[in-house]
């Protein structure tokens, strides 16, 4: 029988867990299915890059509720780790763009999730050294 490989950590960034827990239930299962899969190396139907970030390092991921449109952004970039950026609900009725303050707010958490990684990383590599 072939073991499955263990799944990445996930770490919530800033407010994102708190946030995801104000979606629908229903939500709020199918962004943690998402995320299920990111920690083990896979990529959900419904998950696509986030534009402005430079490729597939930066997805979202996005369901629409009764008429509401929910969105979770993650990262995978950084090495064996899954990040949650960021979770909302899209405000605007026009277009499908993410506002610029909510993009805004994507970046400065994923320069967050790149400090913590880096400690971590650091951390870890003491311990090794010990």
């Amino acid at each position: 029988m072939e073991s499955k490989p263990p799944l990445k950590p996930l770490v919530w960034v800033a407010t994102s867990w708190e946030d995801l827990k104000e979606f629908p239930d229903e939500v709020q299962r199918s962004m943690g299915y998402a995320l299920y899969r990111a920690q083990a190396g896979k990529k959900h139907l419904d998950a696509k890059p986030l534009r402005g970030f430079g490729g597939a390092g930066v997805l979202e991921v996005v369901d629409d509720f009764e008429g509401n449109a929910f969105r979770a952004v993650y990262t995978v970039k950084l090495a064996g780790v899954v990040y949650v950026l960021h979770a909302f609900q899209k405000k605007s009725k026009k277009g499908v763009k993410t506002s610029p303050a909510d993009i805004d707010k994507v970046k400065a958490r994923l320069k967050e999730a790149m400090e913590i990684h880096a400690k971590w990383e650091a951390e870890a590599k003491l311990e090794k050294e010990e």
